[in-house]
Formats: structure tokens, C-alpha cells, sequence
């Protein structure tokens, strides 16, 4: 496998946001969506065995939450689907972050998926595989990074359309964050300011969880391996 850093941290996201939870953060992407913060990942990284990997998890005990992240994690499902069931057959409870890009048939059910479905301002909007909403359950979350009122659009009428409330444990919408973002902790340097979002949400009745992004607010927004 090809990683980048593994590293121990709080939950930034999702509904295990401010967990402790160590980091396994893959090498490669093949979206290049318009706010990413992690374009280091595109390339590069270092090799890496199944059990070096595991190794260096073992060293960052006692923390038993594992988050699988990217770039995208399923560009490298051969190794990294064994890697998952190993983390489990441990004891571990493991996240996966990824896109919905690649097909999530072969993940196992008892990973949580945080399935990233790309809006239109990401410039990847038509990247997720339908295919892949057969595959998630109650233990899964669904997020959409969004930058303005075409993304919250977007978000809005695919939660609507597709009825993922009752199908995932939780949805999320997150404001995007800028790709220049400075050294304030601050909203500032959100493309969409959280409390326009939330009058949104709570003008069209949304069911949806509020994500914001809190490592961006505990360090400067720019800052990695946190």
C-alpha cells in the first residue's frame, strides 16, 4: 500500500467528531475537486506492508477508532480491503472516508463509510455511483461539502430524492473551506458561512447534521497531520 502519514488525532468530522482516532491517510485521487485541502496526497507516498501498517496502528494504543482516509482510499481496495478486516478481526472500529467514486461493494458491513457525495461547486458533482446507495446501511453517513446555495440545492433534492434519511445513520452538510484559508480559527475561512447554511437547513425542514470541519478550528485550518 501506498500511505502518506499515520498519525493520532481527534475526529475532525462526521458523528464521531472530537473522538481520539488514528489516522491512516492513503496515497492517490482521481478527483481534483476545486476546495480540496489534501492535494499532497495526489502523488507520492510511501510503500508499505499490510503488517507495517498495522504495526505502526498498534503503536498509537490505546485508541481503539481507526479513520481510513485519502485522497481516495478505494483507488487501492486490493490491499486495502484486507487491511480493514484485519483492523476489525482486532478489535478495532474502523471509519472509511471516501468519495462514492469507486464501487463500495467490497467494503465490510461493519465499516462505517462516510461517503463524500461531490456537489456541483467541487467540480466533480456527477463522480458518485448511484450503484453505491444499495451498499450503504444504519451504520454509514452520507456528507456533502458545500461551497453556496447551488451546492445546498444539490445536497437538498439528493437526500430528497434518494430518501437517505432511514438509510444511513446520519447526513451531513458541511460548509467547504477555503483552499487560502489564513491562520484564523475562524468561520471566516469558510466559502459558505455555517449560520446562512443553518438557515437553510432549517427553512426547508432538513433532517441533516450541521459538520464543521473542528480541527480547522483547534489548529490553523492549513495545518496537517491533525
Amino acid at each position: 500500500m501506498y500511505l502518506v502519514e499515520i498519525y493520532k488525532s481527534v475526529q475532525g468530522e462526521s458523528s464521531f467528531a472530537g473522538l481520539p482516532c488514528i489516522f491512516v491517510r492513503l496515497a492517490g485521487c482521481n478527483l481534483r475537486c476545486s476546495w480540496c485541502d489534501s492535494e499532497y496526497t495526489f502523488t507520492g507516498g510511501h510503500k508499505m506492508s499490510l503488517d507495517d501498517v498495522m504495526a505502526e496502528v498498534q503503536k498509537l494504543a490505546p485508541t481503539k477508532l481507526v479513520e481510513i482516509t485519502g485522497g481516495e482510499p478505494m483507488l487501492q481496495e486490493r490491499d486495502l480491503v484486507p487491511l480493514m478486516e484485519r483492523l476489525l478481526s482486532q478489535g478495532y472500529e474502523v471509519l472509511l472516508e471516501t468519495s462514492g467514486e469507486r464501487p463500495l461493494a467490497n467494503v465490510p458491513r461493519q465499516v462505517h463509510k462516510i461517503v463524500d457525495v461531490k456537489c456541483p461547486a467541487s467540480g466533480e458533482g456527477d463522480s458518485f455511483r448511484l450503484e453505491n446507495l444499495a451498499t450503504l446501511t444504519l451504520g454509514d453517513e452520507v456528507k456533502f461539502v458545500l461551497a453556496g446555495r447551488e451546492d445546498y440545492e444539490f445536497a437538498r433534492d439528493f437526500v430528497r430524492t434518494h430518501k437517505l434519511q432511514g438509510l444511513v445513520r446520519d447526513v451531513l452538510f458541511s460548509p467547504a473551506f477555503r483552499k487560502d484559508a489564513g491562520p484564523e480559527r475562524t468561520a471566516d475561512n469558510c466559502l459558505l458561512d455555517p449560520k446562512e447554511l443553518v438557515d437553510w437547513i432549517l427553512a426547508d425542514g432538513l433532517n441533516v447534521r450541521l459538520g464543521l470541519q473542528i480541527h480547522k478550528f483547534i489548529w490553523e485550518p492549513m495545518t496537517k497531520g491533525v
